[in-house]
């Protein structure tokens, strides 16, 4: 896979693709991310990317050309066209599906706002989908890009050790993940569930999978669906 992200801070991006997951899907292949910055296409001594808006209001406003420029370049080289993701509040909320449509991806951009956002017409000139994080506004679009980018490689072939990893965890199935344990058995009164112990690799499977339904039904109701049986899932 291939990712250029266009911002005004590539620096912020360099210990989050050289650790963890990240780092290691870089290492080996998995996925190249590129950081463009929007003031190496700006036209002017003091590299400006933003203008006052008009009609008046607070704050600054990336301008059209920056951003537009920045994305011809890095797509000038090939004939097959990426899938351009503006990251802002006003988008289509994260989820795990989500994250697994843009896996299947080879090519991706995003695209990081700052300020008050982006003129409009980068929204509709790009042909640009756009997603947010969440409900809540943060000072631009990059911690927004590394939890997307973060959410999509760990989903790519061979970057997690085990590939059930990525099976198994919260949202995969529209549950949260169940709890997990490990060594010690016992630590300040607290124990390891006896079933988790039993070997019995049926039961456990049954085990966990009537703890992420409880578990999803207490902290978060509003993914818990009736299953097919009449019952719940």
């Amino acid at each position: 896979m291939r990712v250029d992200v266009l911002t005004l801070f590539p620096e912020v991006f360099g210990p989050f693709l050289t650790a963890s997951i990240i780092g290691r899907a870089v290492e080996i292949g998995s996925v190249t991310v590129r950081c463009v910055d929007y003031r190496d296409f700006t036209h002017d001594r003091h590299r400006g990317v933003d203008d006052k808006p008009f009609g008046g209001g607070p704050g600054m406003v990336i301008q059209c050309g920056p951003v537009f420029e920045a994305v011809e370049f890095v797509e000038r080289d090939s004939p097959k066209k990426p899938v351009r993701v503006m990251l802002t509040p006003q988008g289509e909320l994260l989820n795990q599906q989500i994250a697994q449509q843009l896996a299947a991806e080879p090519w991706l951009v995003l695209l990081c706002g700052h300020y008050e956002g982006f003129d409009e017409r980068v929204r509709t000139g790009l042909d640009v989908r756009e997603i947010s994080i969440g409900d809540y506004v943060l000072s631009g679009g990059e911690p927004a890009a590394m939890v997307l980018i973060d959410a999509i490689v760990r989903l790519l072939p061979g970057v997690l050790g085990d590939a059930r990893s990525a099976v198994e965890e919260s949202f995969t199935d529209g549950l949260l993940e169940y709890p997990q344990y490990t060594r010690p058995r016992e630590f300040r009164g607290m124990s390891v569930p006896d079933v988790l112990l039993s070997g019995d690799h049926a039961r456990i499977a049954a085990w966990r999978k009537e703890q992420a339904k409880a578990r999803t039904r207490r902290r978060r109701p509003d993914l818990f669906q009736p299953d097919d049986s009449g019952g719940q899932s």
